[in-house]
């Protein structure tokens, strides 16, 4: 049997899912009856990725086409789970380059293109959404002809195959199509012969000692930990004894109880397994990715996976508001600390610290994206945690402090282009290149610090009424640039606590805009709203109308309350200040001060101000 290894990339939102999906209906992998022949985005199966619409965790499948297994994996776009891709990219031996004909290269696929290269992968490129009206497949195909010219480190790599397909419909052409419709006659076969034909056989009959890098983990309630990997050389049988190695140590020698292979999205039980195939393994207690499995009579280690640095790092612990115990299963700090660590096994972007003021825990990662989406997982989960501001990771590189800086692509309406350059202005970003689309939208590029650019997601949506697409790309760290100055409005803080009111919440909506409605419990120190000025203020939005004899407690009340604006985890991150925290439990998310009483943050201002004046 002939085997094939491919992995699907692409920038978010292209549709690697979607294409995945046809390619395994295609080849019959489900009966005509399963529930999966009438579903889509069947490999996002994890509950955040439906919700996101995007895919967070890499994962493989395989398909049988003309007696050739062809192994696929699908990778996420977007470059905040950078470490999915990097871990994952080495199983396979050719990667099919999926690009919008219309939107053509957007900042994460120059990021997963460069990935691919740098492991020396096969590129097939697959122009993809032709049916869309404003589709333009030449130019975008000499689009990337001029982005691997500028990421390809030797010439073999600017020869590739261009195919033309519209996912939705699993259909795919080696020739443009003059006049694309849904009664085009097609299917994906032009893809599967050319990755049969341009992709070597990965299988390798041969009697040398076996030897698997570990690529990624799973968990089996039966069976215990599981390992996954491609066979690198040899072969592998149940019961047959392997040595775990780390660089040049050896840490065990264990017996294989269970091998794996896949069959569509299951596992399947094999007896025996060869070079080229991906393969899952039970039996060994104690592993981390990165790691080799090999023969014990040649104890050979395969290089390390390769991982970008963090660029953003967040400091999360146990809980401490008033209400700290009431809405979550696990609070506690050793609890939080297991968590973050079963986490960093299989989460190769991230690092975890202890923080050295306490019982909380400094986490690092690829991005806003990467943190939320960890934060998100564990709230359903049932934690209750406590998360500061996001903060940029500084380094020296010879001497100079350095931070990180991003190429940000922002496509927006022309009636908003204003808006963006006065936003960028502030926050200190370079405009590098702007041009027009034919579908009336501009498109502007910039180069900018990641610390000037934290929050501003949220701060475009709003001002473009949600309409902006925004996109970023890792470019490296530089000499440590100038800081914006603060550009959010101060907080509406709770002076009481209690349950809100409308009378209460009436006389603060005059003084910005509320995060919470009537009938919230709140305490004091709770951050409401965001301030219409630049400073804080409290207020007591728990306060009612005093009762007399002569009137009613809603009497003389005519104003309506307006409705609040509720704040996603993201953006609630986003909307965070140096001295403020973000109460995460699987009910609620509440933004709170880190000092909850008046006389307490007024003291903490002054100790700072004191020892400010001392280091000067």
């Amino acid at each position: 049997m002939q085997i094939r290894n491919i992995a699907i990339i692409a920038h978010v939102d292209h549709g690697k899912t979607t294409l995945v999906d046809a390619m395994l209906k295609q080849t019959h992998t489900f009966r005509d009856n399963q529930k999966e022949m009438s579903q889509t985005l069947i490999m996002d199966s994890n509950d955040l990725e439906r919700e996101k619409g995007i895919t967070i965790l890499a994962k493989n499948t395989s398909v049988f086409y003309k007696d050739t297994k062809i192994n696929i994996i699908d990778t996420p776009g977007h470059a905040d789970f950078g470490g999915e891709v990097e871990r994952t990219i080495n199983m396979a031996q050719a990667a099919v380059l999926l690009v919008d004909a219309a939107e053509g290269c957007l900042p994460q696929t120059r990021f997963v293109l460069k990935k691919a290269l740098e492991a020396k992968l096969k590129i097939i490129l697959l122009i993809n959404k032709i049916d869309k009206k404003d589709a333009r497949p030449d130019e975008v195909k000499r689009e990337v002809e001029n982005l691997f010219l500028s990421l390809a480190h030797d010439e073999s790599a600017l020869h590739f195959e261009t195919i033309y397909s519209v996912g939705r419909d699993g259909k795919a052409f080696l020739v443009l199509p003059e006049k694309y419709s849904s009664e085009t006659k097609g299917d994906l076969s032009p893809l599967f012969e050319t990755i049969l034909e341009q992709v070597p056989d990965a299988h390798n009959e041969n009697d040398e000692p076996f030897q698997m890098l570990i690529s990624t983990l799973d968990y089996d309630n039966y069976v215990g930990k599981l390992c996954i990997g491609r066979v690198t050389r040899g072969k592998l049988k149940i019961n047959q004894s392997v040595s775990l190695i780390d660089g040049e140590k050896i840490l065990g020698t264990y017996k294989v109880q269970k091998l794996y292979t896949t069959m569509g999205l299951n596992r399947m039980d094999a007896q025996e397994v060869s070079t080229g195939d991906i393969v899952t393994i039970a039996g060994i207690p104690e592993l981390t990715i990165g790691q080799t499995l090999t023969d014990p009579a040649k104890p050979e280690s395969l290089p390390t996976i390769a991982i970008e640095e963090p660029t953003i790092k967040i400091t999360i612990g146990p809980n401490t508001s008033p209400f700290a115990g009431k809405e979550g299963k696990f609070t506690t700090s050793r609890q939080i600390k297991e968590r973050l660590l079963k986490e960093k096994e299989t989460n190769l972007g991230l690092k975890i610290e202890p923080d050295p003021e306490g019982v909380k825990f400094v986490v690092h990662g690829r991005g806003e994206l990467h943190l939320a989406v960890l934060i998100e997982n564990m709230r359903r989960e049932g934690f209750e945690l406590e998360v500061s501001k996001p903060q940029v990771i500084y380094k020296k590189v010879d001497g100079v402090v350095c931070e990180p800086y991003e190429e940000v692509t922002i496509e927006v309406d022309k009636e908003h282009i204003g808006l963006i350059s006065e936003e960028m202005g502030k926050r200190k970003g370079i405009m590098i290149d702007m041009k027009d689309e034919l579908s009336g939208q501009v498109e502007t590029v910039y180069k900018i610090s990641s610390a000037n650019l934290l929050g501003i997601r949220n701060s475009l949506l709003t001002k473009t009424r949600g309409t902006v697409q925004i996109n970023s790309y890792f470019l490296g760290f530089e000499k440590k640039g100038t800081k914006m100055e603060s550009v959010r409005n101060g907080a509406l803080i709770a002076s009481k606590a209690g349950t809100t009111v409308a009378y209460g919440l009436i006389n603060a909506q005059d003084r910005g805009t509320l995060f919470i409605g009537t009938d919230v419990t709140v305490y004091e120190g709770m951050v409401v709203g965001v301030a219409n000025r630049d400073m804080d203020i409290e207020l007591n939005v728990c306060k009612t109308k005093q009762l007399t004899n002569n009137r009613s407690r809603g009497e003389g009340v005519s104003a309506q309350v307006v409705p609040h604006t509720e704040l996603s985890l993201e953006q609630s991150l986003d909307f965070l200040g140096d001295d403020e925290l973000l109460e995460v439990t699987p009910v609620n998310l509440r933004l709170r001060k880190q000092y909850l009483t008046m006389t307490e943050r007024k003291t903490h201002s002054r100790r700072a101000y004191h020892q400010s004046q001392a280091s000067v």
